[in-house]
């Protein structure tokens, strides 16, 4: 009998009962709580005159629509000037008031985007299954987690059975070999990735990233990785627990301690995949032949290599294909043959959370020391992931490495990654954006969006356009 992989050893562990139609039902651990997807979930669970079953298992926090100016951040709720984004973070506060939930309320010092949290608090930990309202939620995966998005009615469901409705995905392996060069990282290596299967190249399967590129990643750096698989298409990402994991999670404020923490690490060491364990699908990629990445289009399949032109459309021989570049580069304002060096850039967003943690911010910081935004940069802003990583990164002086630089340093909340509070892009600007989605709109009604590295968009406010980052510094 061949071996379990650990998608299949988490979904076993959590498997509550299975039917013939292929619907199961799957016990979850830790559900993750914002201001935007939760409103009706607790509405219906007060129509319903039902109660959660464990409050303690779920966690709430304001991140989407949270002002990120010190001065608005100041006066709390009424500093918050558009109404739905008020109305919707005092009904959370209400709501958790209620029924008892622990929230990280917006002058909380923990508060900060529910996927840098969680993991942060040790709320997120190996061999639990995880869910939010946010399809983002697969970062946590990066612990050994069997983590997910799901719908404002699947939170209601959550909140009142602890279980979720699914239907068990396939297993795909994503290996990454090798080592990878100088000024390449791990948002590089994930653009890398959704640019060799697709968007869609993970539907219908949980991804299980591996190899030695994999491995030596810091966890700050997996959970980069794991963030993404839903640019890919999949529900779900995911990597082995090994020591590096463990050590990340020991002395979290909510690990277990003690006898606990030992019973915990034995079951966690088996969060991987066996060595005989049978993938549906394995891609294998080179880490020597992953360059830094810049996003072109409109989707993030579509990218480059920074030393790599925009695709010429008319070379193009799927008509379907075809439209799709034509129609993003309309939207993107550039032309097939274009080097991706020559991409104009007008804003710079480092945040969100895809490259929001301590790791990231110290990535930029590096970049930026001892230089100047170019002056076609209007506007450069560095949004850390929460508030203990703000504390950190002040405490290290990077805020005033950045400000020094001409950069804003702003309080923890997701920003300009989605433009749900007042961060936003303007019709026909360029953002050299550490953030996981380019999609039309995204960060702003007409803005144009390009996903890089931290480093990569420190350099790209540094120089005003897309630089290579292995070429900075050098005469």
């Amino acid at each position: 009998m061949a071996g379990k992989t650990l998608y299949d050893k988490l979904w076993d562990q959590h498997l509550v009962s299975q039917r013939d139609d292929g619907t199961a039902l799957i016990y979850i651990d830790r559900q993750l709580i914002h201001e935007v997807t939760s409103p009706q979930a607790f509405e219906g669970l007060r129509i319903a005159g039902r109660k959660p079953w464990r409050v303690a298992s779920n966690i709430a926090m304001p991140d989407h629509n949270v002002p990120t100016t010190s001065k608005e951040r100041s006066a709390g709720l009424a500093g918050i000037a558009d109404q739905v984004s008020r109305v919707q973070i005092k009904t959370l506060d209400d709501n958790c008031d209620e029924l008892g939930i622990t929230e990280f309320k917006i002058d909380d010092r923990r508060q900060g985007i529910v996927h840098v949290v969680g993991p942060e608090q040790g709320a997120t930990l190996p061999g639990m299954t995880i869910v939010c309202g946010d399809s983002h939620t697969s970062t946590h995966g990066a612990l050994g987690a069997l983590a997910h998005g799901i719908g404002t009615s699947e939170v209601e469901h959550v909140m009142a059975t602890q279980c979720l409705l699914a239907r068990k995905m396939k297993n795909m392996l994503v290996r990454v070999d090798g080592e990878l060069r100088r000024g390449v990282t791990a948002k590089d290596m994930i653009l890398a990735i959704i640019g060799e299967i697709g968007t869609a190249g993970g539907t219908g399967y949980a991804l299980e990233f591996g190899g030695d590129a994999i491995k030596a990643l810091s966890v700050e750096g997996r959970m980069t990785v794991c963030n993404m698989a839903i640019e890919a298409g999949a529900r779900a990402g995911m990597i082995a627990v090994d020591q590096k994991t463990i050590d990340y999670c020991q002395g979290r404020p909510m690990s277990p301690t003690g006898e606990l923490w030992d019973q915990a690490v034995e079951a966690w060491r088996e969060c991987v995949s066996d060595d005989d364990a049978v993938f549906d699908k394995v891609v294998v990629i080179k880490a020597e032949d992953i360059a830094p990445q810049v996003t072109w289009g409109s989707s993030p399949e579509l990218v480059g290599a920074i030393t790599d032109r925009i695709p010429e459309p008319a070379n193009e021989s799927d008509p379907t294909r075809r439209n799709s570049l034509e129609r993003a580069l309309e939207y993107m304002g550039l032309e097939g043959g274009q080097p991706i060096k020559n991409i104009p850039v007008n804003k710079v967003f480092i945040g969100s959370c895809t490259n929001s943690r301590i790791e990231d911010l110290r990535a930029a910081a590096e970049v930026v020391e001892g230089h100047t935004v170019a002056s076609n940069i209007t506007l450069a802003m560095v949004v850390p992931g929460s508030g203990l990583v703000q504390e950190q990164a002040e405490s290290e002086g990077l805020d005033k490495i950045f400000v020094a630089a001409g950069f804003e340093w702003r309080e923890p909340g997701c920003s300009m990654c989605l433009a749900m509070n007042a961060d936003r892009l303007e019709p026909g600007e360029h953002c050299a954006s550490t953030s996981n989605r380019n999609f039309e709109g995204r960060q702003g009604f007409g803005g144009r969006s390009h996903l890089v590295s931290p480093a990569m968009a420190a350099a790209a406010a540094i120089a005003g356009r897309f630089v290579d980052i292995r070429e900075m510094g050098e005469a």
